[in-house]
C-alpha cells in the first residue's frame, strides 16, 4: 500500500464523505492505483473533473500514484482558460450535443426547446447509453454517479438539481450554453429539425381559436406535430431568458 494526500475543490466536495470535504486528507491506495481509480473510489465521477495536479504538475487519469503524492482535483473552471494545462481528456468536444438518461426526460425536452440536439429514450439501458456516448461523442446528463464512472464515458455532467427548469439553468451555467442557443428549432418530442409551414396547409389540423389568432407555424416531419407561438411558447421563452441571464451573471 502507498499513501497519498488528496484535496478536492469547489462542487466536487459534494461527492465526498462529510469528514473529507474542503480539507486535505490522507488516503491509502493500492500500489497500482491511478488518479482516476482513486478519484472515483472516493466518490467523484471522472466526468466531473477538469484538472488534476499531482505534486503541482498537471497529469492525466492514467498517472500511477506513489507514496507521499499530493493530489489536487478541480472541477471545470468558469472564469479562467486552463486549456494548455489540461491532461485528463484527449480532446474537447467540437459540438455540444447530449444524451439524457431515463430520469432526465423533462430536461431533455427543455434542451431541445433551446435548440440542443439531445437524445432521450426512457427505455435506454446503461450499456446502450455508454455505447452511444462512445460512438457519437455526446455529453451524458444523469444523476447516476456509477454510470458517469464508466471508463468509455469521457464527457458527462452529474445534474444536481431535481426539477427540469432548475436543471436547465444549471446546465446552462456549467457548460456556458447561452451563446449557442437556437430556440424552437427542434421538435420537443423527436429531436429533429422543425421547418416553417404555410398556414393554409395546416388549417384543418389546428383548433378554430388557433386559426383565428395565429399566422405563423412550424412542423416536424417525423411526428407531424404543428407548433405555434402561444402561451406555452411564451413560458418557455421566459425560462430561457432566466437561464441565460443566470449563466451570464455567474
Amino acid at each position: 500500500m502507498v499513501t497519498a494526500t488528496f484535496r478536492f475543490y469547489e462542487e466536487l466536495n459534494d461527492f465526498l464523505a462529510p469528514e473529507r470535504r474542503n480539507r486535505e486528507f490522507a488516503c491509502p491506495c493500492a500500489r497500482a492505483a491511478t488518479t482516476k481509480h482513486m478519484i472515483e473510489a472516493l466518490g467523484v465521477p471522472h466526468t466531473e473533473v477538469e484538472l488534476v495536479l499531482v505534486n503541482g504538475e498537471s497529469v492525466g487519469f492514467e498517472r500511477l500514484l506513489k507514496d507521499g503524492d499530493r493530489v489536487a482535483v478541480f472541477p471545470r473552471f468558469e472564469m479562467l482558460d486552463i486549456t494548455p494545462m489540461l491532461r485528463v481528456r484527449a480532446q474537447p468536444l467540437r459540438t455540444t450535443h447530449f444524451i439524457a438518461d431515463a430520469h432526465m426526460g423533462g430536461l431533455a425536452r427543455l434542451l431541445r426547446m433551446a435548440g440542443f440536439d439531445t437524445l432521450y429514450d426512457n427505455n435506454f439501458q446503461d450499456s446502450k447509453i455508454e455505447a452511444i456516448v462512445a460512438r457519437d461523442g455526446r455529453i451524458l446528463l444523469t444523476r447516476d454517479r456509477e454510470l458517469l464512472k464508466r471508463r468509455t464515458i469521457t464527457h458527462g455532467c452529474y445534474v444536481h438539481a431535481l426539477k427540469p427548469a432548475q436543471q436547465l439553468c444549471e446546465i446552462f451555467g456549467r457548460l456556458d450554453l447561452a451563446r449557442s442557443v437556437r430556440p424552437f428549432t427542434l421538435c420537443l418530442e423527436c429531436n429533429t429539425a422543425l421547418h416553417s409551414i404555410e398556414k393554409k396547409e395546416v388549417l384543418m389540423r389546428i383548433p378554430p381559436f388557433i386559426r383565428e389568432h395565429f399566422d405563423y407555424f412550424s412542423t416536424c416531419d417525423t411526428c407531424q406535430r404543428i407548433f405555434w407561438k402561444g402561451s406555452h411558447w411564451q413560458r418557455m421563452l421566459a425560462l430561457l431568458d432566466e437561464c441565460m441571464a443566470g449563466s451570464q451573471s455567474s
